[in-house]
């Protein structure tokens, strides 16, 4: 688990104290699905060397990660 301070900015507008993370296999398709289908889709898409990431928001304004892992070597 990691622990943000009460001033971090990471979550968002969102109001919450935590955020769900979950893995997916293709962040673009799940994405654009998702927009699709009216989910509010942050613009940024952040890419390391590690992963993918990138964040919706639910009905009740809670940010979502999404977390494309690179495949193991």
């Amino acid at each position: 688990m990691v622990y943000f301070s009460s001033t971090t900015t990471y979550f968002g507008e969102s109001k919450a104290a935590a955020m769900v993370n979950y893995v997916v296999d293709d962040l673009h398709a799940t994405l654009k699905a998702l927009r699709d289908e009216g989910v509010w889709v942050d613009p940024k898409v952040e890419e390391y060397d590690y992963g993918k990431f990138g964040w919706i928001m639910d009905p009740d304004g809670n940010r979502i990660e999404l977390w494309e892992p690179l495949p193991k070597k």
